[in-house]
């Protein structure tokens, strides 16, 4: 749980200012649903991004498409506001048809059942073709359990579901992959490998991630291993194949990767190559970044349905655990809300090819998050030389702008400001690189080393995109092309609800400048 210090600290700041501005005579009298819209503002609970419905979530599990819906599955724990992270988690489940708008489905996968304890990341398939023999169209969940909370008891379970997902039995108590005498063996995530006729599985394996093969979901062979050092334990692997829009097609190897000692991201590293059904071979040795924020961790990719199931092969779906395992326990919705869970924006990711003739993934927000717009505030062209404060005010929206300059040093804006500006959260670009700066507001970390993030920037192009998705307890910016996104924590202050664009050493144009709303 919280320190003390940092539980009052939060408490007495941002939430504290909060209640201070509801008397309670006025909560006294108010009709229900002033009271509703009074807790509504004092509350740190996001606006249009998906969160726990009580106590904790961490992990995203790999959505899967069944009758016309997206089953997204999450690690939740229960008993996380009397015990902590450590009393285990189970799977629980919500259903969408559009990945904005959630519905909560309880309990799926639950934990402490069986001898083998809680349930911790993995995946589900459908079985369409019967494999196991569970029944064809069974939903087949292969998830880690660790009997014995020490080293080389990592093992794969199988729990299965014969009702369309919602409800999952164990398939005994031994698992169907040992450990075979490691201390991280987890994280199994299971690939329908048609051309061949069997599943493929990639596990996190410390610095490895071993690739395994199997005919019926039970019984998995070793067969490959793709080691990377340097990036700490490697978790959460991930494995698909998406096509750019000219019709090039390339597989994709990711995996949750802490790059910190480097320099480089604590998110979701990947890399692009080739995979022959046994072994991936990666284009270029260094991986590449989905994320280069703080809190953008266990993210998992998944297939773009059509209503009528069919998979649209130059689209990737995305969403991330919006917490970093540095500072997991630090938010102000414990108190005031009483979860701690927050995940992305689902993200539409794409292959694109570089003028350098490498490959890299491009990130926007879900196109389907348009049609829960409630609001739209446009600005137009707005000139700016030094500082502007735009009369908007707001907690949860998006921000897209094109800053167009013909000489400056920098250029931005600052997200939830406090009405004497001393608080706020700066993005854009300064020089030869983009970032976002969280170090005016507060937020969950407490050492002072990840405050801003940066990703190159070409100056000489005069001009950036900027697209902002701004929440309660969030800040996710996209820049260009999604090449580079920053996702990260922040927890300003409730009645900080202003907002500002900014140059450094000159004018900037801030083009089609339009801020929206979002009703979820």
């Amino acid at each position: 749980m919280l320190e003390m210090s940092r539980r009052n600290l939060i408490r007495a700041g941002a939430v504290g200012a909060a209640m201070a501005a509801v008397p309670a005579t006025f909560l006294a009298q108010a009709s229900a649903a002033d009271r509703k819209s009074a807790a509504k503002a004092a509350s740190y609970r996001a606006e249009y991004h998906f969160t726990v419905p009580d106590q904790w979530k961490n992990d995203p599990q790999r959505p899967v498409w069944i009758d016309g819906e997206y089953h997204y599955y999450y690690l939740y724990n229960a008993d996380y506001l009397a015990g902590g992270t450590t009393t285990g988690t189970a799977w629980r489940l919500a259903t969408s048809t559009d990945l904005v708008s959630f519905k909560d489905r309880g309990i799926a996968v639950p934990k402490d059942t069986t001898p083998n304890g809680d349930v911790w990341s993995g995946s589900a398939v459908v079985d369409t073709h019967d494999t196991a023999g569970f029944g064809a169209g069974a939903v087949v969940v292969l998830a880690t359990m660790e009997p014995v909370e020490t080293a080389d008891t990592q093992a794969q379970y199988l729990w299965y579901s014969t009702d369309k997902g919602r409800t999952f039995t164990n398939h005994g108590t031994d698992p169907v992959l040992a450990n075979p005498g490691v201390k991280d063996f987890r994280d199994p995530k299971v690939i329908r490998d048609e051309e061949r006729g069997r599943w493929v599985m990639v596990l996190a394996e410390k610095t490895k991630v071993g690739f395994y093969h199997s005919t019926n979901l039970k019984e998995w062979t070793y067969v490959s291993g793709f080691v990377e050092e340097g990036l700490g334990v490697l978790e959460c692997p991930d494995l698909f194949r998406v096509t750019t829009a000219e019709g090039t097609a390339k597989w994709v190897l990711g995996v949750s990767a802490n790059g910190k000692a480097s320099g480089l991201p604590n998110t979701y590293a990947y890399w692009t190559g080739a995979f022959d059904g046994t072994a991936f071979t990666a284009d270029a040795p260094e991986p590449q970044w989905l994320d280069h924020g703080f809190d953008w961790y266990g993210a998992v990719t998944f297939e773009k349905h059509a209503a009528d199931g069919t998979v649209d092969p130059a689209v990737r779906y995305a969403i991330g655990w919006l917490n970093n395992w540095d500072y997991p326990n630090t938010t102000p919705t414990i108190d005031a809300d009483g979860f701690n869970g927050t995940d992305s924006i689902v993200r539409e990711v794409r292959l694109r090819r570089a003028a350098s003739g490498t490959y890299y993934l491009a990130s926007r927000p879900v196109p389907a998050l348009d049609r829960h717009v409630s609001r739209t505030v446009d600005l137009g062209d707005v000139t700016v030389e030094g500082q502007l404060v735009l009369e908007y005010t707001g907690t949860a929206y998006e921000l897209t702008t094109e800053i167009t300059w013909d000489q400056l040093t920098g250029a931005g804006v600052q997200l939830r400001r406090s009405a004497d500006g001393s608080r706020h959260v700066d993005a854009g670009v300064y020089g030869d690189y983009a970032f976002v700066n969280r170090r005016g507001a507060a937020n969950p970390d407490t050492s002072g080393k990840w405050q801003e993030s940066r990703t190159p920037f070409d100056a000489s192009a005069r001009r950036v995109t900027l697209r902002a998705l701004v929440d309660r307890t969030s800040v996710e910016v996209f820049f260009d092309d999604g090449r580079y996104t920053h996702s990260m924590e922040a927890f300003p202050y409730l009645a900080d609800t202003r907002l500002a664009l900014f140059t450094i050493d000159g004018k900037a144009v801030f083009r089609n400048t339009v801020i929206r709303e979002f009703a979820v």
